[in-house]
């Protein structure tokens, strides 16, 4: 019994010194070391999410450069302080309508 076993071809495939000892390289390679493939992938798929997050803050940056040109214009920066903060002159009265569709539940 003991003699079909190591006269088997697989097993003398997997006792073969070469094999074996590249089989634990990839295996320390893939999991065990501390620049493992599956810590690369955590790193990329952080850059992947920071890069989309650098795009978005760079549209809201030029939304933001876009809105501090207009409001140069003092009619422009009134229009907003009224819009956005109900801000009124003196001797004045703002009524604010709001529709059934635009009130929150």
């Amino acid at each position: 019994m003991l003699k079909n076993i190591i006269s088997n071809k697989y097993f003398k495939l997997f006792t073969n010194i070469y094999i074996l000892s590249s089989t634990l390289f990839i295996i320390w390679i893939l999991f065990i070391d501390t620049n493992s493939f599956i810590f690369h992938q955590q790193l990329n798929s952080e850059i992947d999410q920071l890069i989309n997050q650098k795009k978005e803050l760079e549209t809201k940056i030029k939304n933001d450069i876009k809105l501090i040109e207009d409001l140069q214009n003092i009619d422009n920066y009134e229009a907003f302080a009224r819009e956005n903060y109900y801000m009124k002159k003196e001797n004045e009265e703002i009524y604010i309508i709001e529709h059934k569709d635009s009130l929150k539940n």
